[in-house]
């Protein structure tokens, strides 16, 4: 069995990171400096970190290069890098100043050949397809682009299954509902893709506690768990968490 991954999430906005409730709906804190973080996060024994340019897809910018370009001098984890991804040579900028894994979300949806283009070229472990959804009636979940601001039509199992059958290497898995509310995943959501596609599935969205992330694993089944408010705004910082999930029985990489 594959150990769990515990990864931060850090959302960059104008070279700064950025801590938004519900994808902005409910505002968003400036929580520092990504690369200061990023050494820290490393220091803690991240199994991984994932950098996500939040404007990007909407505004046209990346500030990724850079980041990615100074982070990779310090930390030696596997980095994924998203927003604003459009083309094979995006990926391969960001494959240049060291980022590991790359993540689709807005491109993949309008153009659902630039995975398995990528998937292609790079290898289906360097992809990962970024999916943002929202319950949009009691047990039905659908698909937003654009940082949560374009509702897709998409069902989120549908979507699921066909990046997979594109060569996606993994999903990036968030809830829009619960992300920065730090009131716990959404277990159905993850259960329920979890168990219909056969790639790991890396849960986002609303991790508050130590419990929230064992039950993640535990009763929805994700591959890894990732989060960013309970690192800057709880008294849990990324050795406690990992400690709390080893000690609850899950294989994780040791501290």
């Amino acid at each position: 069995m594959l150990k769990i991954r515990l990864i931060p999430t850090l959302l960059l906005k104008n070279g700064r990171m950025v801590k938004p409730k519900k994808f902005g709906a409910d505002g968003e804190r400036d929580v520092g400096y990504p690369t200061t973080t990023a050494r820290i996060y490393n220091s803690q024994d991240a199994d991984e970190l994932i950098f996500l340019d939040i404007t990007a897809s909407t505004e046209g910018r990346n500030f990724l290069i850079n980041t990615l370009y100074e982070v990779s001098k310090d930390c030696f984890v596997p980095l994924t890098a998203g927003g604003g991804i459009q083309t094979i040579d995006d990926i391969q900028n960001l494959l240049k100043v060291g980022a590991d894994k790359i993540s689709i979300n807005t491109a993949a949806v309008q153009n659902p050949k630039l995975i398995s283009e990528a998937s292609q070229k790079f290898g289906s472990q360097c992809i990962v397809v970024s999916i943002d959804v929202k319950e949009t009636s009691p047990g039905h979940y659908e698909v937003f682009t654009e940082r949560g601001k374009n509702p897709t039509g998409i069902d989120v199992i549908s979507w699921t299954k066909k990046v997979t059958e594109l060569g996606a290497g993994e999903i990036l898995l968030t809830s829009i509902d619960r992300e920065g509310t730090m009131q716990g995943y959404d277990l159905n959501l993850i259960k329920i893709v979890s168990q219909a596609v056969s790639i790991p599935v890396i849960a986002n969205g609303g991790a508050g506690t130590r419990q929230h992330f064992v039950d993640a694993i535990k009763l929805s089944k994700a591959s890894a768990v990732a989060a960013s408010s309970v690192f800057h705004f709880s008294d849990s910082n990324l050795t406690q968490v990992k400690s709390f999930i080893f000690n609850s029985g899950i294989s994780i990489r040791p501290i």
